[in-house]
């Protein structure tokens, strides 16, 4: 996402979601795309999918605002990720935003205190915590954006050493 984006760009469409069953499509999807390409990933390259195989929701007039899941929520959803993991046997996961790290890692696995960090683990040679593609779309103004954008970048960046 150069440049700004309109207020109805930072919304997500979860009907979209729900509908195409993907994860990351609508502005956060567009913005993740962009990243990787400005990082030299190629998400065809890529196995996308959700820590959590639902989401929750309420209502605020026309939007649909997401919910963090429970941690029994995340438990009941970590079968079909570990099968998924198996299959796949990436050689990097990256988990973005608090939800992922916290169901492979740990409830205590913060991105706060871990982003950008490669972390050895059983399930992939290498873990990396980073943002939600959502989150940078949520900052406050433009020139946050950016920043977090371009930090955004820096992390699936540093992803290339392990690739």
């Amino acid at each position: 996402m150069h440049g700004a984006t309109s207020l109805a760009e930072r919304f997500i469409d979860w009907r979209k979601v729900d509908q195409q069953g993907e994860p990351f499509v609508g502005p956060a999807g567009r913005l993740l795309d962009e990243a990787l390409d400005e990082a030299g990933i190629s998400r065809k390259d890529a196995y996308v999918t959700k820590a959590v195989k639902h989401f929750k929701w309420v209502r605020e007039g026309k939007r649909r605002i997401h919910k963090k899941p429970k941690l029994s929520e995340i438990a009941a959803c970590r079968p079909w990720l570990d099968a998924e993991i198996a299959q796949v046997k990436p050689r990097v996961i990256v988990c973005l935003g608090a939800t992922a790290p916290q169901a492979l890692l740990g409830k205590d696995c913060r991105v706060i205190e871990r982003r950008g960090e490669l972390m050895e683990s059983p399930l992939a040679p290498y873990i990396v915590a980073t943002v939600q593609p959502s989150s940078i779309l949520r900052a406050p103004d433009d020139d946050t954006r950016r920043v977090e954008r371009a930090r955004f970048v820096a992390d699936l960046k540093g992803l290339l050493r392990v690739l």
